[in-house]
């Protein structure tokens, strides 16, 4: 009986017996989604910020003169904007705009200010998933097309728990009673109640005293984006975040960053994404993929798919790969493959959060030669009770489905798979093969989950079977 259940199981893996995983949305579709993605070209132009004023020097505040470039080089009909060596002072944000190639040459540092007065007026932007007019991004772009920030410079946004982090409302950031922060009635709970009550995001005017920390980096409505070769530092809040945009590559990016929120690249309702190259070690999610929150993210109802994911180093943080949390409108065809993560500090390999208020589906995940040195809690974690604290009422119902790991190694963790669905959406569709976990403490914790497919799943050198824990 077992030797038949096995190879029932290796023929539905093999996709010689069908199973719901739909033909197109297996690896065979990674390459088709690659030939997409292009990066822009540029017109071979330079325009050198020195030649134009700018200087080297901590208080001279150079973000006048970038922007003009960056606007002359655009109106030429685009080019190279270049930040050439040295340290360069910008006491506010970075308007990118189209056909223009920001480069952050090796050697040079571009310093923001941690003044939040230097990111007025308001932008329209998302903050955790939810639209509202907020503090720009460090560097914003809003409906543009071929833009880059290329280089082996630093970008440096300073974050500490002397500015920007005690925003988040905790004392190990810097806040202390008395502080205000994004807890305050005027911060996030009255974003959250706006979206909740579907106010028009014209009226969802934040900024001072708001306390709404900005993400680092914005394209909100671009095509065709490119991010390469560069560090970013501590941002205020999350550092890579393209929105409603389409053919991204973030290629060969470090990102360093243990403040609050400071998860590394979160493309929210985006499409045809590369991150590949790229080294993060974050106080967040390391890579997080969102499509908007609650009735936002209903409402705009744009999801997050075709994202690939391969060649990047994972280090600290809450989770690195992670769907979620904000994920109302919908993800989809997600392929992470030939990475590393490894850290006590990293909670978990692969992760997948949502709740009853969150809702959306999530289908057609693929992981595979994923090396995990340690994780201090699961190597995959799937969570619809995420948040507790927002309540058991909601109504918005999520599906996750067709989840596939493969080849996926890993020498330390407490749990090796911990699934936790509903009673009203059981998770579906979970495919573990040639995958080993050592050093598991705790085995596995799988909760209304249906059609577990397992093969050569071994935990501490037994092989697992599909049967409910």
């Amino acid at each position: 009986m077992k030797e038949l259940k096995i190879s029932i199981v290796m023929l539905l893996l093999s996709g010689l017996v069908s199973c719901s995983v739909p033909e197109k949305t297996g690896w065979d579709l990674m390459p088709q989604i690659l030939e997409r993605i292009k990066a822009p070209e540029f017109q071979d132009k330079d325009y050198n910020i020195n030649d134009y004023g700018a200087k080297a020097e901590k208080d001279f505040n150079n973000r006048e003169i970038i922007n003009n470039v960056i606007s002359e080089c655009s109106n030429d009909g685009g080019g190279k904007v270049i930040i050439p060596e040295g340290e360069y002072f910008c006491a506010g944000p970075i308007n990118l705009k189209s056909n223009v190639n920001l480069f952050i040459a090796e050697g040079a540092i571009v310093k923001f200010s941690t003044n939040p007065d230097d990111y007025l007026p308001v932008v329209l932007t998302r903050w955790e998933g939810m639209e509202c007019y907020n503090y720009s991004p460090l560097i914003y772009s809003f409906e543009q097309e071929n833009i880059a920030v290329t280089g082996k410079g630093i970008l440096d946004g300073q974050g500490a728990n002397e500015n920007w982090w005690p925003w988040k409302g905790k004392t190990e950031y810097g806040w202390q009673k008395g502080m205000a922060s994004q807890l305050d009635s005027s911060g996030r709970p009255l974003l959250v109640r706006m979206s909740n009550e579907n106010i028009p995001v014209e009226k969802r005017i934040f900024g001072k005293g708001g306390y709404l920390r900005p993400n680092f980096i914005q394209p909100f409505r671009c095509k065709n984006i490119l991010i390469e070769g560069v560090t970013f530092l501590d941002s205020p809040m999350w550092f890579i975040h393209p929105v409603e945009s389409q053919n991204i590559t973030v290629k060969n990016v470090t990102v360093k960053g243990l403040g609050p929120n400071n998860d590394g690249c979160d493309p929210e309702s985006c499409k045809d994404v590369l991150i590949v190259g790229c080294d993060f070690q974050t106080g967040d999610d390391c890579i997080a993929i969102k499509s908007g929150r609650n009735n936002d993210g209903r409402r705009i109802a744009i999801p997050s798919e075709n994202i690939i994911i391969q060649d990047c180093k994972m280090k600290d943080g809450h989770g690195g790969v992670v769907i979620g949390s904000e994920i109302s409108g919908d993800c989809r065809n997600v392929f992470a493959e030939n990475c590393e993560m490894d850290s006590p500090n990293l909670d978990r390999a692969v992760r997948i959060k949502t709740n009853l208020y969150r809702g959306g589906t999530i289908e057609n995940i693929f992981v595979r030669n994923i090396n995990v040195g340690e994780v201090s809690e699961s190597v995959l974690r799937i969570n619809m009770k995420y948040e507790p604290n927002e309540g058991n009422d909601g109504t918005f119902i999520p599906i996750i489905k067709n989840v596939k790991l493969s080849n996926i190694k890993s020498n330390k963790s407490k749990y090796g798979i911990y699934l936790e669905g509903l009673e009203s959406s059981k998770i579906n569709n979970i495919f573990i093969e040639d995958c080993s976990f050592e050093n598991v403490s705790s085995g596995n914790i799988i909760n209304d989950s249906n059609e577990l497919y397992f093969s050569n799943f071994i935990i501490n050198s037994e092989e697992q079977s599909a049967a409910k824990n």
